[in-house]
């Protein structure tokens, strides 16, 4: 049996061997004085991902816990690249786990005992800081944030205005002057005290829980476009808490929305200036009623000018939320915790 050929040796040598091994060690010690002088390289960069990238919801936001199988962000929402998932046996293979406030059991035990490396924790909350407890034991827990809040990491607002070339004017009939919808009536709330002095001025159609009057899912927009003005009062006022009450009650059923909650000039940001009034443009409620009472139809119409130019895209689905990480994930800050989730939160 013939001897196998010996292997050829290089041309350049053992000489020529050893020069390649020692600028190899040369580039490899260049490159990691890089990464330690700017250490953004490697923390604050997103991971090139080849694979999809894997989203473990801990527990769902809502208490209607949907079917994630398979690829719904792409199949729903044209989202490439995304794997949700609820199994928290993939823990161990999660990119991002997504904790919901609603959800937080008292205690770190209900959590995973450790973020392994590399894995991003977000806390999710669409609730304003007035209605959001417990959060001082959340110290040093979460990577990222997910909320309402412009300033998120992940920004997730009740609603928006999209770009709609073909949107034309529609005001649909209407039969009263103003209404509310309202769940939980508190009188210590701000918008029952404003409510109490408004209604002294003019009568106020009131739906909803709290006036015994409930309205079923499919009520509730036709209920309020009858009326010209809906309050469109939050139950606590806060930076950017801008909930389903214009989005929704009012914009999406084609009345104009009398807003109680964050500055004109927070408003503005979301939504066109002559698109809705605000309480404090007034100098007294007396005067708001007046203005409502004796608004002419022209002026009515122009606070629809808008609808030329946009719709409202409501966001209600917790699927497509959370998919939006996927979206975010490539411009989030990798490797940043938050010291004090409490501190951010009531800033």
């Amino acid at each position: 049996m013939p001897r196998a050929s010996p292997l050829p040796r290089p041309p350049w040598g053992r000489t020529g061997v050893k020069a390649v091994v020692t600028a190899g060690v040369f580039v490899t010690t260049l490159w990691n004085l890089r990464c330690f002088l700017n250490p953004s390289m490697t923390s604050r960069e997103a991971p090139k991902h080849t694979e999809p990238l894997v989203i473990l919801v801990w527990e769902w936001p809502s208490k209607q816990v949907p079917n994630v199988s398979g690829d719904v962000c792409h199949e729903l929402y044209g989202i490439t690249g995304c794997l949700l998932t609820m199994e928290r046996r993939l823990l161990g293979q999660a990119d991002v786990v997504v904790f919901p406030h609603t959800r937080l059991q008292p205690g770190r035990d209900k959590l995973p005992k450790e973020r392994l490396p590399g894995q991003n924790w977000v806390w999710v909350s669409l609730e304003s800081p007035s209605n959001t407890k417990a959060l001082a034991r959340w110290n040093q827990t979460f990577n990222w944030v997910m909320t309402y809040r412009r300033d998120s990491d992940i920004f997730i607002p009740y609603g928006k205005l999209v770009p709609n070339q073909l949107a034309t004017v529609n005001i649909p009939a209407k039969t009263n002057l103003v209404s509310w919808v309202i769940s939980n009536y508190h009188r210590t709330q701000k918008r029952a005290e404003v409510y109490r002095n408004l209604s002294r001025y003019l009568h106020v159609n009131i739906y909803g829980k709290a006036n015994k009057k409930p309205l079923c899912k499919d009520c509730l927009l036709p209920t309020t476009s009858k009326s010209k003005f809906y309050l469109a009062f939050e139950n606590s006022i806060h930076q950017d808490y801008i909930t389903e009450k214009l989005w929704r009650n009012s914009l999406m059923a084609g009345t104009v929305p009398v807003v109680l909650g964050p500055p004109r000039a927070n408003y503005e940001q979301f939504i066109p200036a002559d698109s809705f009034i605000h309480v404090d443009d007034f100098g007294s409620l007396a005067d708001l009623a007046t203005f409502l009472k004796t608004m002419n139809s022209s002026r009515y119409r122009q606070f629809f000018a808008w609808q030329k130019r946009y719709s409202v895209k409501l966001y209600a689905d917790w699927k497509e939320r959370i998919c939006t990480i996927c979206t975010a994930y490539p411009n989030l800050p990798h490797g940043h915790v938050y010291p004090s989730l409490e501190s951010w939160f009531n800033t």
